[in-house]
């Protein structure tokens, strides 16, 4: 337990209970002591760059001559009595190979903007060590090659300018690019011939990547083993215009938290992904997805890769959204999508998915070219047999200005939508939201020819540009209740399959007659 949840634990004790303040006020100073002990007696050692300023050399324990540079911050990290800091002065250091702290040290520089780490020759941040803490510094990496011959395999770029296998790492304060020979800019990866354990309780804050041409964030596993990767938290966490100039490869996103890896107990709080190549916030289709909470979250201009030929709605070779979210336990609160190319939120196969408070504003608003049906808000699909109920529950969910569908929800059972308000979509072929789906109708990649079922739809919808705001078909056993509030042509619509719609409690006014 952390020392500053017992100290907070023994101040609400100290309240309560007057006879013993006096043992706990004891206890309190003992921790307090114990903790300014520890830290005046654990050791650091400075390293100077070679373009640091005459004071910072004066200071250091090792002064580098800006080439090579990494064998003096080695030397450092090795030379530490078992943890301790290495501290970084301002400057750059440059850096033609890899730096590997040991297990319980520190590498702290003096902030993203005065301390810079650049990587070249396929050398990059190796955390290969449990309990190791980064703090403070700019990365840099290019010029990644394969190195591999006849008897060795060079996986170099298949990797992270900062690379994490072992549990336990904190990263405060870093903020990192790279070029398009490398994976990522900060990977979580699990290897077993690296670290064999699972990985998991790594933390980032304050971390951002930056105008890349890789992945910003990337999570992966390699083996069959232990391929969950498990509670990760990212705060005020940043990816921005990652592929955007230059691709590792042609499906670059900001934040990807399962690639080959399930991912079990994710948060990501108050973190933003904008402009990046494909996704803002991205999972791949076949990991398990559990207990993956992301809040507070913004992805904006995401989807600059331009739409494929002949793209059908929900083909894996495409994401263009804001949040891409292929099936498990998936919650969003509080998160917005803005000006995203094709969708706002992309949801398929839910599996006691959430998505409360959210927003979204202008999904198509920037044009990805090619050949598109068309931007869709929130779009939920359903390609797989679902079990859970609800499969689906969006409360407080709202669409502005979609130059698309606000909404479109196919093949989908056990959805629970409540108070989703639709304003003012642009619509596509005359229609402003579509809930079930039209056989053969729609480009629309699923394997269930279904429209909606079982399922309760509440939502106030406005709006004149379509002909039609709301379109119901081949719906069974759906309730509706709400307002559609518009002077369009045919406001709703109702066709197909209709077996226990219940429309009862769906309202349609004109404009002037809101009451």
């Amino acid at each position: 337990m952390r020392l500053s949840v017992i100290l907070e634990y023994i101040r609400g004790v100290l309240y309560r209970e007057a006879a013993l303040r006096p043992l706990l006020v004891a206890i309190v100073f003992g921790l307090l002591l114990a903790q300014s002990v520890a830290a005046a007696s654990a050791p650091s050692l400075v390293v100077a760059a070679g373009d640091s300023g005459p004071a910072s050399k004066m200071q250091a324990n090792y002064i580098c001559d800006g080439l090579d540079d990494q064998a003096e911050i080695q030397a450092a990290l090795t030379a530490l009595p078992g943890g301790g800091t290495v501290v970084l002065s301002e400057g750059t250091f440059n850096c033609s190979g890899s730096i590997v702290p040991a297990s319980g040290t520190t590498l702290l520089g003096q902030g993203p903007e005065k301390t810079n780490l650049s990587f070249s020759r396929n050398g990059m941040l190796n955390i290969s060590r449990e309990s190791i803490t980064l703090d403070g510094f700019h990365i840099m990496g290019s010029g990644y090659v394969n190195a591999s011959t006849n008897t060795t395999l060079d996986l170099s770029q298949w990797l992270g300018v900062l690379t994490i296998y072992a549990s336990g790492t904190r990263v405060h304060n870093v903020t990192g690019t790279a070029d398009s020979s490398i994976q990522a800019v900060f990977l979580l990866l699990h290897n077993p011939n690296v670290y064999a354990p699972i990985l998991e309780d790594v933390e980032f804050v304050n971390c951002r990547a930056v105008d890349t041409g890789t992945y910003g964030f990337l999570h992966n596993a390699w083996g069959t083993e232990n391929t969950v990767i498990r509670n990760v938290r990212y705060e005020n966490c940043a990816a921005i215009n990652c592929g955007r100039y230059g691709q590792f490869n042609p499906w670059v996103t900001g934040f990807d938290f399962a690639e080959l890896n399930d991912i079990e107990g994710l948060r990501a709080m108050n973190c933003l992904a904008e402009g990046n190549l494909e996704s803002g916030f991205h999972f791949e289709w076949d990991p398990e997805k559990r207990d993956c909470v992301l809040i507070n979250c913004t992805s904006r201009n995401n989807g600059q890769k331009p739409h494929p030929k002949d793209y059908l709605v929900g083909d894996p070779d495409f994401f263009g959204s804001g949040f891409y979210l292929p099936g498990g336990q998936v919650s969003l609160i509080n998160c917005l999508a803005e000006g995203n190319s094709a969708f706002g939120f992309f949801i398929v196969n839910p599996k006691g998915m959430l998505l409360y408070n959210c927003a979204e504003n202008g999904t198509g608003r920037i044009s990805s070219g090619g050949s598109s049906p068309g931007p869709i808000s929130y779009c939920v699909l359903q390609s797989l047999p679902v079990s859970e109920n609800p499969s689906l529950v969006m409360e407080h969910c709202r669409s502005l200005d979609s130059n698309g569908w606000a909404l479109f929800v196919c093949g989908t059972k056990n959805a629970l939508i409540r108070n989703f308000t639709m304003t003012d979509p642009a619509g596509i072929d005359g229609i402003g939201a579509v809930l079930g789906c039209p056989s053969g109708k729609f480009l629309v990649n699923s394997t269930i020819d279904a429209g909606l079922s079982n399922s309760t739809v509440d939502l106030v919808a406005s709006g004149d540009r379509p002909q039609t705001l709301v379109y119901i078909v081949n719906n069974r056993n759906v309730t509706y209740s709400g307002r559609v509030i518009s002077d369009a042509a045919l406001p709703v619509l109702v066709e197909g399959d209709r077996v226990g719609v219940d429309l009862s409690g769906l309202r349609v006014l004109a404009v002037n007659k809101t009451a």
